[in-house]
């Protein structure tokens, strides 16, 4: 097993890591690109198969065309009912389509472009056909809901995020640039279902030669626009002016041909390591699991970048998507991404250049967050507002500039611009990268040395997240778990001080919390794979973590029974 050291501890599953986790991905796991297409275009969804509807998760719908969990008839559906949510909601402007480098993510582009022509709606497209990153489209549609009169936009970008290569996905974002809320999501979940149910009968649609040709389709350089305004966000002359060395690997994803010219615009030292794209991802070290997986926080995932660490003065990677973050730091290797969240809020809040930074400026995290970012918060004199997961529940805040921060324990975050104007509501996976490089410039620390200072001053996190199997029905009951399933009154040894179904700021969390003064414990079914997360905490040590986590598991057997 390769020494990954500390970076290790954060994340371990019930079974011992696969035997070919963190080495090259042997052929026998990589994915036929052609035969996955074919099966996208041929396989018939089955409606009244559970599996086989569509169904919005916290990003979107994603599945498998060989399960027919994502075939072109989901996105035929999908797409006119996103026409006919548009017209509903009075959403007249402009939508920004982009896609990843997923073996099926153009192809349901094309399809998407099919039906959003015949409906009629303004489409905006990368230039040359190009691959778009989340925060890109994210970015764009704010930009264009601030020029005065303007029609609102809105987006979709088809992708299944870290998901392994043989999935599809497909998500929206409405006006407000973040993901979609449920009951937004549910809607459009259940018009596409009833489509689908009723035989396409309802869906428009033209060939792709008339939607690309089109008075409604159009492109742009969505890339350069974005990358000439990173500068609002990030300190990029500060960088610029370190001289730093810095490593970046886009894992094959969407960020491949934005990478370069970040570096060619700021004048960065930027080397860009990995494979370039290939719909296999056969240039990936294997995951926890056996699988392929282009999890940015993985350090299976993320070997081939770990094992080059000596040569940068910092280096990262982004998800297929760009919408997380992997920092990997000289010092100590992959940064556990609650470390890498605590790191970037404490020098966020307390640097001088972000002078447009309000002092009643909030930090934002998600429940199964790590208490480090409590302690921080309190440290800095900020209010910390947890909210459940999905980013979704930190959109409001960063629109209306309450929150300086929004952070998910997954890797995800966004933040204000300097001037502290809004920068993206989705999360954005590039810009927290090249943080690490401001935070490194600016403080001649790199982001594993500022951890190693926060937990002398705060404390040691012990952090575990446990990904177990699941069924559909048995993700069901988890997420129906009760204050009531807890009838403990300590959590591994203290007091029980907090029993939560809902997050401290509101909002379902979907599962159930379990904390004390020291350690906390949840379990949550996921929006997104077939699994079911315990995350857990002990701000003590690993013993305490773990008489924790058993506790925690008696409660999931119990609902399970």
């Amino acid at each position: 097993m390769p020494p990954w050291g500390r970076a290790l501890n954060w994340r371990t599953e019930l079974q011992t890591p696969h035997e070919l986790a963190g080495q090259p991905a042997p052929v026998k796991l990589l994915i036929d690109p052609d035969r996955l297409i074919r099966e996208y275009y041929t396989l018939v969804p089955d409606p009244s198969v559970r599996e086989q509807r569509v169904a919005f998760g916290t990003s979107g719908h994603r599945g498998c065309p060989s399960q027919r969990a994502f075939n072109e008839q989901h996105i035929l559906a999908a797409s006119q009912a996103i026409c006919d949510y548009r017209k509903q909601a009075g959403i007249a402007g402009p939508l920004f389509l982009g896609k990843d480098t997923h073996a099926v993510s153009e192809p349901a582009e094309r399809t998407a472009l099919e039906v959003l022509a015949a409906n009629g709606v303004e489409v905006v497209v990368q230039l040359g056909g190009g691959f778009t990153p989340t925060p890109s489209i994210s970015r764009a549609i704010l930009r264009h809901n601030a020029e005065p009169g303007a029609h609102r936009a809105d987006g979709i970008v088809v992708t299944p995020s870290h998901n392994p290569p043989e999935d599809g996905g497909f998500k929206y974002n409405p006006p407000n640039g973040g993901p979609a809320d449920s009951d937004v999501t549910r809607w459009i979940q259940d018009r596409a279902n009833s489509l689908i149910e009723a035989g396409l009968k309802g869906v428009k649609r033209v060939p792709l030669s008339t939607a690309v040709r089109s008075d409604s389709t159009h492109s742009a350089d969505l890339a350069a626009e974005y990358i000439e305004e990173l500068g609002q966000v990030i300190d990029l002359e500060l960088v610029k002016r370190a001289r730093l060395k810095l490593g970046v690997d886009p894992l094959g994803g969407a960020s491949v041909a934005y990478w370069p010219r970040i570096a060619e615009r700021w004048g960065l030292d930027i080397t860009v390591v990995g494979g370039g794209v290939d719909p296999r991802f056969g240039f990936m070290t294997v995951d926890h699991d056996g699988k392929i997986r282009m999890d940015c926080s993985s350090p299976y995932a993320m070997q081939n970048l770990v094992g080059l660490r000596d040569r940068f003065d910092v280096a990262f990677g982004n998800d297929p998507d760009a919408d997380r973050h992997g920092i990997v730091a000289r010092s100590s290797g992959l940064l556990n991404p609650n470390h890498y969240l605590a790191v970037a809020i404490d020098y966020l809040f307390r640097t001088e250049n972000r002078s447009g930074w309000k002092p009643s400026l909030r930090v934002g995290k998600t429940a199964v967050s790590s208490m480090l970012i409590d302690r921080v918060a309190s440290s800095l004199g900020r209010t910390l507002v947890e909210v459940p997961v999905g980013f979704k529940w930190f959109v409001s805040g960063l629109i209306d500039g309450s929150l300086g921060f929004g952070g998910e324990e997954s890797a995800g975050a966004s933040l204000l611009q300097r001037d502290g104007s809004t920068w993206t509501t989705d999360k954005d996976g590039i810009a927290l990268c090249l943080l690490s490089a401001e935070i490194t410039a600016k403080t001649r620390k790199d982001p594993g040395q500022y951890y190693d200072e926060l937990r002398a001053r705060h404390g040691t996190p012990f952090y575990k997240r446990i990904d177990v199997p699941a069924s559909t029905a048995e993700k069901e009951r988890l997420g129906k778990l009760s204050r009531e399933a807890v009838t403990a009154a300590t959590l591994g040894g203290d007091p029980v001080t907090a029993v939560l179904t809902e997050a401290l700021a509101g909002g379902p969390l979907g599962g159930l919390k379990v904390a004390s003064a020291r350690g906390w414990a949840a379990a949550r079914p996921s929006g997104t794979e077939q699994i079911y997360k315990v995350y857990a905490e002990s701000m003590v040590s690993e013993e305490h973590l773990s008489s924790i986590i058993a506790e925690v598991q008696a409660i999931d057997a119990r609902a399970l029974a």
